[in-house]
């Protein structure tokens, strides 16, 4: 049956999305596809709709659902045992990575699986990491069911091959922290408590010594477990420093602790005094604090990722039979014979058996358009198909690919980095340690000669105590972990806050081009030449549609567009127009179109109501070639369309070279003839980011910037204007090229700032001293990096930079203050007027003050750099 092209308004009850061409209904509702109405189908049987009044169309578009066949490896024992965290009889334990979880919709509908499933005992999400943790009755479903399951409502497990290779143990550092810190406010609480009446002088109220020894026992027997297990970090760290003959702040910090710790017990054991406990528990209580912030990080993100986390796990191979099975990646051997879908990644290098195929190796070269590959020529692991399924024979293990062997390069493995970082609290620390000693020393010597040996001793504990260095402990911790939380607010997650000062003291900035500058799902599509007719226009528009080349695919979404805002505005003069496609949209028409004897056919299912246009839209295909590589051509209602190399054309239509015009577009080029007549070409590049041609033009004046693209010199003009001179604009270079590239800029003395979105990149982001790899989604694979960056806040990247270099002065003026409570403090000390109550008050307001000072102003300069200090 022919139809015409349909114009609709509707939005999809389910996912939200527009219901451009075929609208389904079922209960009065309108869905995009089959796959959502099927979802909502699911739901309704149920009794889960309550979904849809939590969140408006919260759904996840369903119409490029991947083939069922893939997840045949979940039935493999071997692997279950390998992914799952506890198995036995007959219940299992997993915990899957759901990308797609991104509302309060999303959270009530998978934590409601059992009603979906009658053999998931229990179901529960960590919105922030994206996990789902599922328990499973393995008498009455199967994992593979309950994934299948979640794939059928939109909800599909991202199971890596990372995963095999070994199970991913829970950190236990943050718990032993929080431990640590539990049993110092614990005791610090207590010991203040047990305290309070010497605060007060309550010698001769009737309490009598026997409490105050009773007392002074309790708070020993609480200091001892916080000495010997909160302070324990410290304590070793100092050691560790002593021992290869160095000096951390850890030093001067662990002299105070034990000079705290042993006085109060040598004041409560002779009964001199009350001892200093409480100002002991609540210095480690505050430098746990500081710990805890210093050691925060993203868990839902991963900045040391390899090729394992960028494969899935499994691939379908086909048997002698011809039959096709899953199994996972680590079982795969030469000469086996793979098939692959649209948008899945090659998993090892392999030969193609198919005629043809296109595969997007954009991010491990950089190159911006997909290359076609004949039959027996040969494909490298990391490619991503585009367009048809295609079949394959392996040629090496995984371990032995193309992909891992750029990966292990030793080139791209640089440890140093991060061995370098050094907080300017351990820059000073020897000079403050030697500081310390010296007035120490020289007050106990003072008061010797002055008074005797118990208030020389007395002096010099009393400085040791006050002059620990805890406000200058906290003073980095705190200020670049309240950065940190401004920046992740703003889309930048850090990997290591001592990273922070490598961001503000950059001098250089480095760009990749493809998927960082430009974005790889968009395309800006023109046409130049004569004005082409409506009907002309849906002549073209049909051959493309049944193409399976990218550009084709560029150019028929481009005048879908073009064709739909005629139809509205009733105009015939759009010349150019972005197009946004979604990871299916390279997916050949063929599933949903086909040509059956001469006429032009859309399937459509029976339910669908269609719209008649004003127009005769009607393509009826008479005939239709396309010869890979160059072009193709239809006769389309008689007429013949020819598309693709200005060669193509002189040999399908005959039209001479000469009379074709030579182009001096940037970007690929698909030239038109209709009937034997030139029409001209299609003009298409990648999109530039929004905001990008700003950001470049702001920082071009105060940072040496430079692009690195293993694309080619397509769209060289249009950066030329926002880079410097000759050697700023690079192209055609091999990822050990880039790498390079930033080795010669850090031996001229500069500060390099990386910022790259693809494997091909993964050496020079390690190599430069701050590495930014961009990210349309956080949660998906990322090279090795410093930061993860959302692509859509690339716009701020100079207010980051602005940020952290503000942030860097707030350290110091942090120090300030802490140094100013030192002071204050070491002239009670030293004259001999160090009171309990007063190491009370001043040790704790100390830290206290430099924790409220660097929210404070962190919060204060995000704002004037027009960051988000809120969510």
């Amino acid at each position: 049956m022919n139809s015409s092209a349909v114009i609709s308004s509707e939005i999809c009850y389910h996912c939200g999305e527009d219901c451009a061409e075929d609208t389904i209904h079922f209960n009065e509702k309108p869905f995009c596809c089959t796959g959502c109405k099927t979802a909502f189908q699911i739901l309704d049987e149920s009794g889960l709709c309550t979904y849809y009044d939590l969140d408006e169309n919260p759904g996840i578009n369903l119409k490029n659902t991947k083939h069922r066949a893939r997840f045949d490896y979940l039935e493999d024992d071997e692997v279950i045992d390998r992914i799952s965290d506890f198995r036995n009889a007959n219940k299992l334990s997993i915990t899957l990575n759901i990308p797609n979880i991104h509302c309060t919709s999303c959270v009530w509908l998978l934590e409601n699986l059992q009603k979906l499933d009658g053999g998931v005992l229990q179901s529960g999400v960590n919105f922030l990491k994206k996990e789902l943790s599922v328990l499973i009755d393995t008498d009455k479903t199967t994992l593979r069911n309950v994934v299948e399951q979640l794939v059928t409502i939109g909800y599909e497990p991202e199971i890596r091959l990372e995963k095999l290779d070994s199970k991913t143990e829970k950190s236990h550092q943050n718990r032993s922290l929080w431990l640590k810190m539990a049993v110092a406010g614990f005791a610090f609480g207590n010991i203040m408590l047990f305290s309070f009446p010497d605060y007060l002088d309550t010698t001769g109220s009737g309490l009598g010594g026997n409490f105050h020894i009773f007392f002074g026992a309790l708070n020993i027997i609480l200091a001892v477990p916080v000495l010997v297990y909160s302070s324990s970090d410290y304590l070793k760290s100092a050691y560790a420093a002593l021992s290869q003959r160095g000096v951390n702040l850890d030093v001067p910090i662990s002299i105070g602790i034990v000079a705290l710790f042993s006085r109060s017990v040598y004041e409560i054991v002779t009964m001199t005094g009350t001892g200093y406990m409480d100002s002991f528990t609540g210095l480690i209580f505050f430098l746990l604090i500081g710990k805890l912030v210093q050691q925060k990080t993203f868990n839902r993100l991963s900045f040391n990722r390899d090729y394992r986390s960028y494969l899935p796990i499994a691939v379908n191979v086909l048997n002698n039979n011809g039959e096709e099975y899953s199994v996972s990646l680590d079982k795969i051997r030469p000469n086996q014979q793979m098939r692959l879908r649209n948008q899945e990644l090659v998993p090892c290098d392999s030969t193609l058996i198919s005629d043809e195929a296109f595969m997007d190796y954009s991010f491990i070269t950089g190159e911006s358009e997909p290359v076609t590959v004949q039959k027996g020529e040969r494909i490298f692991a990391g490619g991503r198909l585009i367009g048809s399924s295609a079949l394959l024979q392996t040629e090496e293990k995984v371990t032995n690919s193309y992909l891992t062997k750029l990966w292990n390069h030793e080139a791209f493995q640089n440890n140093e980095k991060e061995l370098k970082l050094t907080t300017f609290a351990d820059k000073i620390s020897p000079y403050f340690t030697v500081a310390v000693l010296g007035i120490a020393f020289f007050s106990g010597f003072y008061w010797l000669q002055t008074t005797g040996m118990d208030s020389a001793l007395s002096v010099f504990t009393a400085v040791l105590i006050i002059a620990c260095p805890c406000a200058l402990a906290l003073s980095t911790p705190f200020t670049l972990g309240s950065a940190l939380n401004v920046l992740s607010l703003n889309g930048l997650f850090i990997k290591n806050h001592l990273l922070i000062e490598n961001l503000s003291k950059a001098t250089s900035i480095v760009f990749d081009k493809t998927g960082t500058l430009t974005k790889s799902d968009s395309a800006e599509v023109e046409f130049i030449g004569d004005e082409l007719s409506p009907q002309e226009e849906i002549w073209v528009k049909s051959a493309c549609k049944n193409s399976i080349h990218p550009l084709s695919r560029k150019i028929s979404l481009y005048l879908k567009d073009v064709i739909a805002r005629d139809s509205v505005n009733g105009v015939n003069k759009p010349r150019a127009c972005a197009v946004q496609e979604s990871v299916g949209s390279n997916l050949p028409s063929m599933e949903t179109e086909s040509i059956q004897g001469d006429r032009f056919v859309e399937n459509r299912p029976q339910s669908i109501s269609t719209t008649v246009a004003p127009r005769d839209d009607r393509a009826i295909i008479n005939s239709f070639e396309e010869l890979p590589g160059k072009g193709l051509s239809a006769k389309i209602n008689g007429d013949l369309i020819c598309i693709g190399s200005t060669s193509f054309l002189a040999d399908q239509s005959g039209i001479n070279m000469e009379h074709i015009p030579e182009s001096n577009f940037n970007g690929s080029t698909v030239h038109l003839s209709i009937n034997g007549i030139y029409k001209g070409f299609f003009g298409i590049r990648a999109g530039v980011r929004n905001g990008i041609l700003d950001l470049l033009q702001s920082i071009k004046d105060t940072f040496s910037t430079y692009l690195l693209s293993g694309d080619n010199e397509a769209q060289k003009s249009e950066f030329n204007t926002y880079f410097g001179s000759d050697g700023s604009l690079l192209f055609n270079q091999k990822p050990e090229e880039k790498l390079e590239f930033i080795n010669r800029l850090q031996e001229k003395g500069e500060r390099v700032i990386m910022v790259g979105d693809g494997l091909n990149d993964a050496g020079a982001l390690k190599k430069s001293d701050f590495g930014i790899a961009l990210a349309d989604d956080v949660s998906s694979f990322a090279p090795a990096c410093d930061a993860i960056l959302e692509s859509n806040s690339l716009k701020n990247l100079k207010n980051f930079i602005k940020f952290s270099q503000q942030s860097m002065n707030i350290i110091i003026a942090s120090f300030v203050i802490s140094l100013l409570y030192n002071t204050i403090g070491l002239g009670f000390a030293i004259t001999g007027h160090l009171s309990p109550l007063v190491a009370a008050i001043l040790m704790p307001l100390s830290s206290v003050s430099v924790m409220v000072f660097t929210f404070l102003t962190t919060r204060y300069y995000a704002r004037k750099q027009g960051l988000t200090i809120w969510k």
